[in-house]
């Protein structure tokens, strides 16, 4: 793989994106989780308008096409939030938005694409069939893609979360100095963003990834130095469905490798106790990919480098869309021992 030459997202472009967002996208709250005195928050992005963070890149993407790609429509391929967001996006637009989806997809996000008038085109399960049909059906009618997180729109569009929680932190603390921000990793663009943002506005904060252990190609990948790719049957083994991502991009591995900390990895059974825990103690509605980082906070806090840290900790749910009759499941989960 060729080095990545060109430079990362900067505060600039995340602060252009939140502009574009203002009206569209809900600056959602830091939600404490835990013990007080802990000061541990989640941010809540499972009350974004779609249920979850996804709108945010695939406004600020939609948004900057010139009239005559609105005009001819968008693409895009995803296992479901990242859908949403292209379909709402695209309606508040008015631009026509087609959709390629995986057929283990939840079918809470299919029925919710569809409610916003994007067509949509189901595959089998592996993310790359799932780019190379969108690819096809974009040059056979001149749609223009919407990658669902290796381009820089994304990235700067889900970085306005970073920068939200940096603004925040003096609102719900005291002692506002931001000490850590945990953020789940599928593809790379939520993670990316949030870290550039916290990187330009708290330096001194620790950025945290963190993966399933049945899907971590990020952490493979950051610990070979190039990106590793997992085979579709393997990646799909995981609850986390929006996590299901074979392989980081381009752009998303160059952001990661040079901004993160670490990535941890936690378990099938850690991520369904976390959906539990965000109802629990912090009344969210979670789904197990937007639990991942609860489930470090949970249950893998040393491991994380968090214990012994005195500024206020925050953990990014990215979304709450959960099939009702799975979540009933979910909030009998068992609890493992707490970190």
């Amino acid at each position: 793989m060729s080095v990545e030459t060109t430079p990362l997202v900067g505060i600039e472009a995340i602060r252009a994106a939140a502009a574009m967002l203002d009206g569209i996208a809900t600056r959602t709250p830091l939600v404490p989780f835990g013990p007080p005195g802990e000061r541990r928050y989640l941010k809540a992005e499972s009350l974004q308008p779609i249920g979850a963070f996804k709108i945010r890149g695939a406004y600020v993407a939609v948004a900057s096409l010139s009239p005559d790609e609105r005009v001819r429509g968008v693409i895009t391929y995803s296992s479901g939030n990242h859908a949403q967001g292209v379909a709402r996006a695209a309606r508040l637009l008015g631009t026509p938005a087609v959709v390629v989806m995986p057929s283990d997809s939840p079918a809470i996000k299919r029925e919710r694409v569809a409610l916003d008038g994007a067509e949509i085109i189901i595959v089998g399960t592996a993310s790359d069939e799932r780019q190379a049909v969108a690819e096809r059906i974009a040059a056979e009618r001149r749609l223009t893609i919407i990658p669902p997180y290796d381009d820089d729109r994304i990235i700067a569009g889900q970085g306005t979360v970073g920068l939200e929680i940096v603004e925040q932190c003096p609102e719900v603390e005291a002692l506002p100095d931001l000490a850590a921000v945990l953020v789940p990793i599928g593809g790379g663009g939520l993670a990316s963003g949030v870290a550039a943002a916290v990187r330009a506005l708290a330096p001194g904060a620790r950025v945290i990834g963190t993966e399933p252990e049945l899907a971590a190609d990020a952490r493979e990948s950051l610990a070979a130095g190039t990106i590793v790719r997992w085979a579709a049957q393997d990646v799909s083994r995981t609850i986390a469905d929006g996590t299901r991502t074979q392989a980081l991009g381009r752009r998303t591995f160059a952001h990661l490798a040079a901004l993160l900390d670490s990535i941890v990895t936690v378990t099938e059974a850690e991520i369904a106790a976390a959906v539990r825990l965000a109802a629990e103690e912090s009344r969210l509605v979670v789904e197990p990919s937007g639990a991942l980082t609860v489930a470090a906070l949970a249950f893998r806090s040393a491991e994380a480098g968090l214990v012994g840290l005195h500024g206020p900790i925050v953990a990014v749910v990215s979304g709450g869309n959960v099939d009702p009759e799975r979540y009933v499941d979910f909030l009998r989960a068992p609890l493992p021992p707490r970190a």
